[in-house]
C-alpha cells in the first residue's frame, strides 16, 4: 500500500494538533478521581515507583513478594489473588473458584445465571472471593 507523502504530512498534522488541544483542555495539573482527589504523576504513567496504594505493584506477603490484583492458578482453590486490604493496609490473599468444576463461561444462560445468583452488579469489595468470581464472568 503506498501512501502519498501529502496525507502523511496532513495526518501528522492532525496527530500534532490533536494532541496539543488535548493538552491545553487538560493542563498539567488537573489530574484528580471522581472524587476530586489528586493522582501523583507516577500513578499517571505507570512507573511503580511512588509507593501510592492505587497502583497495582508488588508487595511483600508472607517474606516473598507477590503481584497486587493479578489472578493466578490456585493452591487451594482453583485461583487466587493477592490484594491490599484498604482497612488494615495489609496484603490478603484471596481464594476463590471450585477446582473440581468447569465454569462454561461463553454459554449465556449459564453467564446471566451465575451474575445473578452471585448478585455480580453489587460486587465492589476487592478484598471478597465474591468480586473475583464475578470480575472472571
Amino acid at each position: 500500500m503506498l501512501i502519498k507523502t501529502e496525507y502523511l504530512k496532513q495526518v501528522i498534522k492532525e496527530s500534532i494538533d490533536e494532541q496539543l488541544i488535548f493538552e491545553t483542555e487538560l493542563g498539567e495539573d488537573t489530574a484528580e478521581l471522581e472524587d476530586g482527589t489528586p493522582v501523583c504523576e507516577a500513578c499517571i504513567y505507570e512507573s511503580m515507583t511512588c509507593g501510592c496504594t492505587d497502583n497495582l505493584g508488588e508487595a511483600k506477603y508472607q517474606g516473598r513478594t507477590v503481584q497486587l490484583g493479578k489472578p493466578m492458578r490456585g493452591d487451594v482453590k482453583k485461583f487466587k489473588v493477592f490484594v491490599r486490604d484498604p482497612k488494615t493496609g495489609n496484603v490478603k490473599k484471596v481464594n476463590f473458584g471450585d477446582p473440581n468444576m468447569r465454569i462454561k463461561k461463553s454459554n449465556p444462560k449459564r453467564r446471566k445465571s451465575f451474575r445473578a445468583r452471585h448478585n455480580c452488579a453489587t460486587a465492589k469489595d476487592r478484598t471478597s472471593a465474591r468480586y473475583w468470581s464475578c470480575k472472571k464472568w
